[in-house]
């Protein structure tokens, strides 16, 4: 059984849980305090911090984690990107405070102390842009840090900014965007690849499907070429003659679910009748 460190608690923890059982491979342990449980049999869930998770795949403990692209950066170890999973989206941000003369990095003057939970992405973002600044490494809640005097300036993660305002700061810059990564050390070729290779194929398959819904209509089969151009699906729409119905004819076809609202106005505008759309469990391509 191949090991994968899962963040063990968090927004991060509950959405890799989730993916994993959308995926068929529901995390069982002995009780919600388990610090290992099975996952569908092949694969075995150890639970650790989410910043642990680097150290645990590069030192071989675990042959795959799930943690986030900025933890993984600021670990500094040596891993490869297997998939990006899509959710757990932040940035991790330069941020002043509002009512002071910085406005933007051009405005730093002399050695600024910056505050921040990451101090190696830190330390090299402000390498790269030659500014020569003092790293206050603090374990969290960066932001109080210029309203007490520790610090000039923070570097800290954000989603949507709306924490930061709250505290009086403001953003002057990006320093990375992050989100949850499948990680490894297990090279191509090796035979446990192969297991990760199939993991991350059913993983994909869960994550595609999510931004897709199935699409059934029956439309008039003079309009097809209207309807084709409204439902270019994978490799275009499925078409299907109806029993006793020689006017009209039935599509299928897969489509983006963030404009299925405006696909099935479109539809209804060509003549489609008896619309249904229903979600998908996995799409491989």
């Amino acid at each position: 059984m191949l090991r994968i460190a899962l963040p063990n608690k968090g927004r991060l923890a509950e959405d890799a849980r989730d993916l994993f059982t959308d995926a068929g491979l529901e995390a069982k342990g002995k009780g919600d305090r388990a610090l290992t449980a099975s996952l569908g049999g092949e694969f075995e869930a150890i639970f650790v911090r989410a910043a642990d998770i680097p150290e645990f795949v590069a030192d071989g403990a675990a042959q795959a984690g799930i943690t986030g692209v900025d933890l993984v950066n600021e670990s500094g170890r040596q891993v490869e990107e297997l998939l990006d999973l899509e959710f757990g989206r932040c940035r991790l941000v330069v941020a002043v405070r509002e009512d002071g003369r910085i406005k933007s990095l051009a405005d730093l003057q002399g050695r600024p102390r910056v505050a921040t939970v990451f101090p190696r992405i830190t330390a090299a973002f402000f390498a790269r842009a030659n500014i020569p600044v003092d790293i206050v490494p603090v374990s969290g809640a960066a932001e109080i840090a210029p309203h007490l005097g520790i610090a000039d300036i923070v570097v800290d993660l954000t989603e949507t900014g709306s924490t930061l305002k709250v505290n009086g700061l403001v953003e002057i810059a990006t320093v990375l965007e992050s989100s949850a990564r499948m990680i490894t050390i297990v090279p191509p070729g090796d035979s446990r690849r192969t297991q990760l290779d199939e993991l991350v194929d059913a993983l994909s398959s869960v994550l595609r499907a999510r931004s897709r819904r199935y699409l059934m209509a029956n439309v008039p089969r003079a309009r097809l070429a209207e309807v084709k151009a409204i439902l270019p699906g994978i490799n275009g729409p499925t078409v299907i003659d109806i029993m006793d119905l020689g006017e009209m004819v039935a599509v299928h076809a897969v489509v983006s679910a963030a404009t299925i609202y405006r696909t099935i106005g479109q539809l209804k505008q060509l003549g489609g009748q008896g619309i249904l759309v229903t979600r998908i469990e996995r799409l491989m391509p």
